[in-house]
C-alpha cells in the first residue's frame, strides 16, 4: 500500500439488504398476500400442537358497515395478545368472529325492498347483505397484519351457531331462569321493540312538567284522615306532579309513602294534599297563597279514592284512582305524592300488582310505533310526544293544570337511533335475575343469577381492576333480563302458545330440539316456513296444532353474541376449545361493553354452567382527537384506518395502538401518528444497524462462547436478558406501552448512545474474524434474535420482513421468545458506574468542544482521578479496563488513578489522526510502509491483530 490507499475501503462497514425507508404502504400488502398464500396461520397451530393452550374469544363485530379505528385498536390489541402469547410457546388460537342478526341490517334491508317481504325473504336477503359486510371488514382487519383463522371465522348467523343458540336457550330454561311475564320493559318506537338494559344510554331531553290536581271522591273520609270534621267546604285535590305527561290517559293510582307527613292546605285553588315538607315551594310554584290546615302521616291515605282528573271530561276517563302505600315515593322533589300508570313503570307497575291490580286490568293505550290506540278518548292515534301539549292543555282547560314548565332532565335514549325511548309494559319473555319459578325447570340452579354472577366476578381478573366494581355494580342492581323482540332477523323463540290460556305447549322442550334440528340444517329460515302442523308432526303432537299459535318473536341479540362461549368455543370451533375450566383466557373490549358483551356473557355462561365464561377481562378506552373528542365522522375528527394505511403504512397504526395506554381513552390525530412515525424510523434505523453489523457472521462457525467474550459483550447481552423479563413480564398481563417506551430507550440509551457507539470501532476496524470482532457480533446476533421477538407482536411487518434476511424457519411468529444465560447482576451493577462516568466525562469534551478547543471526542485524552474511600467500587471499576478505557470514553487516551478528590480533566490531543481509525496517537507513521495510519491499524489490516480484553 501507498500513503495514496483508500482505507476506508479496509474498514468492515456494515452492510444489509433491509432498506432504511420502510417503504409500508407499498410492500405491507405483500406480506399480508404473503402469510394468507404460505397458511402461516395453520402452520402456527401446527408449530404448537399439544402446547398449553391461551384462547382470547373474539367479541363480535357487527356486520355492518366499514371498519372504523375503534374496530382496528381492538382487532391490533387481540392481535398483538395472541402473538405474544405464540412467542411464549403457547396454542394461541384465533378465531375473528361477527355478530350478524339484528335492527341495523334488518332496517337495511327494510329501506331497500319494504317491509311487507316473507319473514323467511327477509332472513335470506339479511343472511347475503351481511356476507357482503363480513367480507369487506375482513379485508380491512386482515391489512392491519391480524392474524387468525380467517378462513374459518365464526358469524352468529351460521346454521351451527344459530342452533347451538337455541340449545343454550334451552339450558337456561332447564336451570329454572325463564319465564314470561307482563312487564314493563325499555322500548324503542324506531326499533319497534322491547330493548334490554345494556340497549339503553342517557341524554339530556326537555320536557314539559305539570303538577296535576284529582279531585276526592269522598272528601269526608279525607278530611277524617286529617282528623277534620266533614264539610261541604272547598275541593279537597291530591296533587301529583310528572314529566310524563302523555302517561296521564292511563293512571290507574297514585302512590305515596306512608312515612312521610302530608298537608292539608287551604288556597283559592281548593284544598290541597301535598308533603309537608314540600307545602312552601310547591305554593311558590303554583302563586298560590296558603294555609296548612292540619298534618297526617301518608299511612293514614292509604285507600282512599280520587277520580282521575278527566273524569268530569269525558265517560272514557270515568273511574278512580285510589291510593297505594309505596316507599319507593320520595318528598325530595314534586309534590310526594306519584301518579302511577302501571303500564309505563316498573315501580308504579309492581305497586299496583302488589295492591291486587289484575293484569287483564292494565291500561296500555301506547302502541308499539308511540301512538295511542284509537278507541284512547280524546288522544287517540296522536304520537304521544305531540300529544303532551295537547294533554296539559286539556288538563288546563278541565281545571286540574295547577303548574306547568320546560325543563332539562337525563333521560333515556335508545343507543342505536338515539331517540328517547319509554316502559311500556308487554308480555315478554324473561331471565329471573333473583329466587322465582322458572317454566320447564328440570335442573334448578343452586343460586340465583345474581348470586352465581356476583360470586364469578370475584373469580375474575380484570385489566384495568376498576373494571371490576363497574361489572359488578351493574349485575348488583339490574332488573330480569327481558330476552324476547318482536323482529324477524334473529334467532327465534320455538314457542307454541296456547291459543285460549297462553301457556306453552306441554312438549315445549321437545320443540327446542326440533327446532334446533331443523335450523342447523336450514337456517332460520327454515323455521320461518315451517308450520305449526309440520312442525308437532315432528312431535308426535299433530293432532294439538289447532289450538296454538306459533310465536313470531326473536331472542335478543344480546342473547346472540352473549352465548358464543358456548357455540364457538365448545362447538363449532374444536381448535379454540380449552382443555379445563372457563372456555377462554382473555375476553377483551372497549369498556362500554361492561354492560354489554361482557354482561350478557356473563350472565348466559352463569345461567348454563354457574361459572364466567373467561378468566379475563381487558377493556380500553375510545378513540379520541387530540382534544379528547370522540373520533366522529359528523365531526370530521376522525382518523380512518385505511387512509392512513395507504399512507403512512397499518404498522404505523399498530405502533401507535401499541404505545397508547389503551387503560383510557386513546388519542390520535395526524400529528401524533407523526410522531410515531419518528418513534418507528429510531426503532427501524437501530435495527438495520443490527442486521448490517452481523451480515457476515455465521453463528454455527463464528460465534464465540461466554468465556471468551469481552467483557462489554457480556455486559450487553446481561442488559439485554434483564431487558427481556421486563418485556415479557408486561406481555403476561397485557401492558404494550411500557414495553414501547422502554423499546425505545434501550434502543436509543443502552445501545444507540452506549453500547453500539463504543462498539463502532471494534466492528468496524479490527481483523474480519478476530475474536474482538466475532465477540461483538455474537452479542449482536442474540440482541437481533430477542429484538425480533420483541417487536414482532406491535411491529409485526417489520419484524418479519428482517426475519426474512435474518432468521431460519418460515416465520418469525413459529419462534418462541429467545433464551439467554442468567443475569449477571454484579456485572451490570459495575457498567452502570462506568456508564455513569462516561456520562460527566462527556459533558467535559462537549465544553471543550463547544470553545472550539477539539472536534470529535477521538481527539481528547482524559484523565480522571477517583478518590478510594467515597468511590472505591467506581475507581475499581474503570481500573480494571486497563488500555480499554479508552473505547469506551471514545477519547483517544484516558487513565484513571486514585484521588484526593473527585475531578475529570480533558485536553486536546497532541498527537496525530489516524487516517483509517481516527484516533489520535502518536505512533500514528510510525510504520514507513504506512505513514498516514497508526500502529494498531497496521497490525489489524498486516499483522496479529490488537489484543481487546474489555471493549
Amino acid at each position: 500500500m501507498t500513503d495514496k490507499t483508500d482505507y476506508r475501503a479496509t474498514l468492515n462497514l456494515p452492510d444489509t439488504p433491509f432498506p432504511m425507508r420502510g417503504d409500508l404502504p407499498k410492500r405491507e400488502p405483500g406480506w399480508v398476500k404473503a402469510w394468507e398464500e404460505q397458511g402461516l396461520y395453520k402452520k402456527l397451530r401446527a408449530a404448537r400442537c399439544n402446547h398449553e393452550k391461551f384462547v382470547l374469544h373474539d367479541g363480535p363485530p357487527y356486520a355492518n358497515g366499514q371498519i372504523h379505528m375503534g374496530h382496528a385498536v381492538n382487532k391490533i390489541l387481540k392481535d398483538m395478545i395472541v402473538k405474544s402469547r405464540q412467542l411464549k410457546g403457547m396454542d394461541a388460537a384465533y378465531i375473528p368472529g361477527w355478530d350478524c342478526h339484528g335492527l341495523p341490517i334488518e332496517n337495511a334491508i327494510e329501506k331497500k325492498y319494504g317491509r311487507n317481504l316473507p319473514r323467511d325473504e327477509m332472513q335470506a336477503k339479511s343472511r347475503a347483505f351481511a356476507t357482503e359486510q363480513i367480507a369487506l371488514q375482513m379485508g380491512d382487519f386482515k391489512r392491519l397484519g391480524v392474524l387468525g383463522d380467517w378462513d374459518h371465522p365464526y358469524r352468529t348467523m351460521d346454521f351451527v351457531n344459530e342452533a347451538e343458540e337455541i340449545r343454550a336457550f334451552k339450558r337456561v330454561i332447564e336451570r329454572g331462569f325463564v319465564y314470561r311475564g307482563l312487564k314493563p320493559v325499555y322500548w324503542c318506537f324506531d326499533c319497534g321493540s322491547s330493548l334490554a338494559e345494556f340497549e339503553i344510554e342517557y341524554a339530556d331531553k326537555k320536557s314539559q312538567t305539570l303538577d296535576v290536581g284529582f279531585l276526592a271522591h269522598e272528601p269526608a273520609k279525607v278530611l277524617s284522615a286529617f282528623g277534620l270534621p266533614a264539610d261541604h267546604g272547598a275541593d279537597i285535590f291530591a296533587v301529583i306532579w310528572t314529566t310524563t305527561a302523555w302517561t296521564l290517559p292511563a293512571n290507574q293510582a297514585l302512590n305515596l309513602n306512608p312515612e312521610i307527613t302530608f298537608a292539608l292546605v287551604e288556597t283559592p285553588r281548593g284544598r290541597l294534599i301535598v308533603a309537608e315538607s314540600l307545602v312552601g315551594k310547591v305554593l311558590e310554584r303554583y302563586k298560590l297563597q296558603g294555609q296548612v290546615l292540619a298534618t297526617t302521616p301518608g299511612k293514614a291515605l292509604g285507600g282512599l279514592a280520587f277520580r282521575h282528573p278527566l273524569y268530569h271530561v269525558d265517560e272514557g276517563y270515568k273511574r278512580l284512582s285510589p291510593v297505594y302505600l309505596a316507599e319507593y315515593a320520595t318528598a325530595e322533589d314534586g309534590t310526594g305524592i306519584v301518579h302511577s300508570s302501571p303500564a309505563y313503570g316498573v315501580e308504579d307497575f309492581n305497586s299496583c300488582v302488589a295492591h291486587g291490580l289484575a293484569y287483564d286490568d292494565i291500561l296500555n293505550p301506547v302502541q308499539g310505533n308511540g301512538s295511542y290506540a284509537p278507541e284512547l278518548p280524546l288522544f287517540g292515534g296522536m304520537n304521544i310526544w305531540k300529544a303532551c301539549p295537547v294533554i296539559i292543555e286539556t288538563m288546563d282547560k278541565a281545571g286540574r293544570l295547577f303548574a306547568t314548565e320546560t325543563i332539562t332532565h337525563s333521560y333515556p335514549h335508545c343507543w342505536r337511533h338515539k331517540t328517547p325511548v319509554i316502559y311500556r309494559a308487554a308480555a315478554q319473555w324473561f331471565i329471573r335475575m333473583d329466587e322465582g319459578e322458572g317454566v320447564f325447570t328440570k335442573d334448578k340452579a343452586p343460586q340465583t343469577l345474581r348470586q352465581l354472577a356476583l360470586a364469578a366476578i370475584e373469580e375474575t381478573q380484570f385489566y384495568p381492576e376498576n373494571g371490576k366494581a363497574r361489572l359488578r355494580d351493574m349485575i348488583g342492581g339490574r332488573p330480569d333480563w327481558c330476552i324476547s323482540r318482536q323482529r324477524s332477523w334473529g334467532v327465534p323463540l320455538p314457542f307454541f302458545l296456547h291459543k285460549d290460556s297462553g301457556e306453552l305447549h306441554p312438549r315445549t322442550m321437545e320443540i327446542l330440539d326440533i327446532a334446533a334440528d331443523m335450523v342447523e340444517a336450514g337456517g332460520i329460515e327454515a323455521w320461518s316456513k315451517a308450520s305449526t302442523e309440520e312442525v308437532f308432526a315432528k312431535a308426535g303432537c299433530a293432532g294439538d296444532a289447532p289450538h296454538y299459535t306459533k310465536s313470531s318473536d326473536i331472542l335478543e341479540v344480546w342473547f346472540d353474541s352473549g352465548t358464543t362461549h358456548t357455540t364457538v368455543l365448545r362447538h363449532s370451533h374444536e381448535g379454540a376449545a380449552h382443555e379445563s375450566g372457563p372456555e377462554a383466557d382473555l375476553y377483551l373490549e372497549g369498556h362500554d361493553q361492561h354492560r354489554g358483551w361482557f354482561h350478557s356473557s356473563l350472565l348466559t355462561a352463569c345461567a348454563m354452567y354457574g361459572r364466567a365464561p373467561y378468566r379475563g377481562l381487558l377493556t380500553h378506552g375510545f378513540t379520541v382527537d387530540s382534544q379528547g373528542r370522540k373520533m366522529s365522522k359528523s365531526m370530521g375528527n376522525g382518523v380512518d384506518p385505511q387512509e392512513t394505511s395507504k399512507k403512512l403504512g397499518a404498522e404505523i397504526i399498530r405502533l401507535w395502538v401499541a404505545a397508547s395506554d389503551y387503560s383510557g381513552d386513546i388519542a390520535g390525530d395526524d400529528k401524533i401518528l407523526a410522531r410515531v412515525v419518528d418513534a418507528y424510523r429510531r426503532i427501524r434505523n437501530t435495527l438495520r444497524f443490527l442486521l448490517a453489523n452481523t451480515s457476515d457472521f455465521d453463528p454455527a462457525k463464528d460465534a464465540v462462547s461466554a468465556e471468551e467474550m469481552l467483557e462489554i459483550d457480556r455486559w450487553a447481552l446481561s442488559r439485554a436478558a434483564q431487558f427481556q423479563q421486563e418485556v415479557l413480564a408486561h406481555y403476561e398481563v397485557y401492558e404494550f406501552h411500557p414495553v414501547v417506551a422502554k423499546l425505545q430507550v434501550f434502543c436509543s440509551e443502552d445501545l444507540g448512545a452506549f453500547y453500539l457507539d463504543v462498539l463502532k470501532d471494534r466492528l468496524y476496524t479490527t481483523q474480519p474474524k478476530s475474536l474482538a470482532r466475532r465477540s461483538a457480533q455474537t452479542a449482536l446476533w442474540n440482541i437481533t434474535h430477542a429484538m425480533l421477538r420483541w417487536m414482532a407482536p406491535f411491529l409485526s411487518f417489520t419484524a418479519e420482513e428482517a426475519w426474512k434476511l435474518y432468521g431460519s424457519s418460515e416465520s418469525i411468529f413459529l419462534e418462541e421468545f429467545w433464551r439467554f444465560g442468567d443475569v449477571d447482576d454484579a456485572l451490570l451493577q459495575k457498567w452502570a458506574q462506568v456508564r455513569a462516568a462516561r456520562e460527566m466525562v462527556n459533558k467535559e469534551i462537549e465544553s471543550l468542544r463547544e470553545a472550539g478547543q477539539v472536534g470529535s471526542s477521538l481527539q481528547a485524552n482524559v484523565a480522571l482521578h477517583v478518590p478510594m474511600a467515597s468511590h472505591g467500587e467506581l475507581l475499581a471499576a474503570l481500573a480494571s479496563l486497563g488500555d480499554d478505557l479508552k473505547f469506551v470514553l471514545i477519547t483517544s487516551a484516558a487513565a484513571v488513578a486514585p484521588g484526593d478528590d473527585f475531578s475529570i480533566r480533558v485536553a486536546p490531543s497532541t498527537a496525530t489522526k489516524c487516517e483509517r481509525c481516527w484516533h489520535w496517537r502518536d505512533d500514528v507513521g510510525a510504520d514507513p510502509a504506512h505513514p498516514t495510519i497508526c500502529g494498531r491499524c497496521v497490525s489489524n489490516l498486516f499483522g496479529a491483530g490488537e489484543d481487546r480484553v474489555f471493549a
